[in-house]
Order: structure tokens, then C-alpha cells, then sequence
């Protein structure tokens, strides 16, 4: 029986290279590529795969949502979140939603090929890094979503930052000083660990809906 394999990734350059690194990888290979979500949901129903490589920010989808809509089309197949993201970051959300496992773009060869092979055997593939972090949050009792550490005039004013909003724009917006934005702003990079907004807006793209 032949390994069928669905690349989504809407990067020309990572399907091709991928794809030859996998058939490289795996003698008997069927693999399909799909550049955006919305050629994804027919080639799931169309191509019987076995294991689906999923970028986690891929044109049409870049949402936790993808993973329903994936089931949807194909319950059993076994989702491989496919990101450049930290892995720290973002891998339990998807695993916690759903998906089979996660696999970061810095793979090794190794490790690609550990990932599928260990899919195909238990459904699932947890990397040492993502181990560490659940075994972390199990220890300090973490949320599963970061963003539940901010309060609720945090979030109003992440939502307007991530607008594009700035300083004295979100002061007259929520009628606060300007100041205060200022720690609310501090505030907020600092609960979620991060230092510009190019982040905030990736947090926010991967933990909502």
C-alpha cells in the first residue's frame, strides 16, 4: 500500500522542496499539493491521504479553525501542522484542537521522516520541544491559550494596536490617557512574551478563531 501524502502550503518553493525531500524520503509516495485552504477542502475529499501536511498560516485559513473544517472532510485523516512558527508557541493550541501533531519548518530530514513514520504507527507526533511545554503547563498549571492572561482592557486595546491603531488614536478611542495605552501596551508584551506588534497580530491570527 502506498503512502499518500497532501502538502497545503501556500509558498511555491516549500511544496516543491518539500515534495522532493519526501519522495526522497519514502520509495512508494502518492503526494498531492493544494496552495490555499480552499483548493484544500475538495482534494481532501478527492484524494484518499493518509497523513496531511498543513502550513498553520496558509492563504484561506490561518485560523484553529482549519481543523474542523479538515475532520469534516476527511475524519480520518492524520493532521500534521506544518509551521515556521515556534513550536513553544503555537503547537499545543492545534494539538489541543485537534490536530495529530506539529512539525516545524527548521525540521531535519530526521526529523521529518520520524514524524511520519511515528504518525503512521500512533497517530500522533510530539516533538521533545512540545513535550517540555506540556509537561511545563501540567507543573505550573499554564493556560492553554495565552491570551488568557490578558484582562479584558488589554484585549481591547491588542485588538486596536493590531488595527493598526496608534498611542493618542486608542487613548480618544477608550478615552484614557495616553499613558496608560502606554502601559496597557507594555503590559501586554510583556504577559505574552513577545516586542513588536508583527507578533501580537500572529498570537492573535493562531489563538482566534
Amino acid at each position: 500500500m502506498s503512502l499518500k501524502i497532501i502538502l497545503a502550503d501556500d509558498h511555491t518553493v516549500v511544496r516543491h522542496g518539500v515534495s522532493s525531500l519526501l519522495r526522497s524520503l519514502f520509495e512508494d509516495l502518492e503526494i498531492k499539493t493544494s496552495q490555499d485552504f480552499t483548493e484544500l477542502i475538495p482534494l481532501l475529499h478527492e484524494f484518499d491521504a493518509q497523513i496531511l501536511l498543513l502550513d498553520i498560516n496558509i492563504s484561506g485559513g490561518n485560523s484553529i479553525a482549519m481543523i474542523d473544517k479538515v475532520r469534516k472532510a476527511n475524519p480520518k485523516i492524520y493532521i500534521l501542522m506544518f509551521s515556521a512558527y515556534e513550536e513553544s508557541n503555537y503547537a499545543l493550541r492545534y494539538i489541543h484542537a485537534g490536530a495529530n501533531g506539529f512539525l516545524s519548518k527548521e525540521a531535519s530530514e530526521e526529523e521529518i521522516a520520524k514524524a511520519i513514520n511515528t504518525l503512521l504507527k500512533t497517530g500522533k507526533y510530539i516533538s521533545n520541544i512540545v513535550k517540555e511545554k506540556i509537561l511545563e503547563n501540567v507543573l505550573q498549571n499554564a493556560p492553554m491559550d495565552p491570551l488568557e492572561v490578558l484582562s479584558i482592557r488589554e484585549i481591547e486595546v491588542a485588538d486596536l494596536l493590531i488595527k493598526g491603531l496608534g498611542v493618542l488614536e486608542i487613548s480618544n478611542q477608550l478615552n484614557i490617557q495616553t499613558t496608560t495605552v502606554s502601559t496597557y501596551k507594555n503590559r501586554i508584551f510583556e504577559k505574552l512574551k513577545i516586542t513588536n506588534i508583527v507578533s501580537l497580530v500572529e498570537i492573535f491570527n493562531i489563538y482566534r478563531n
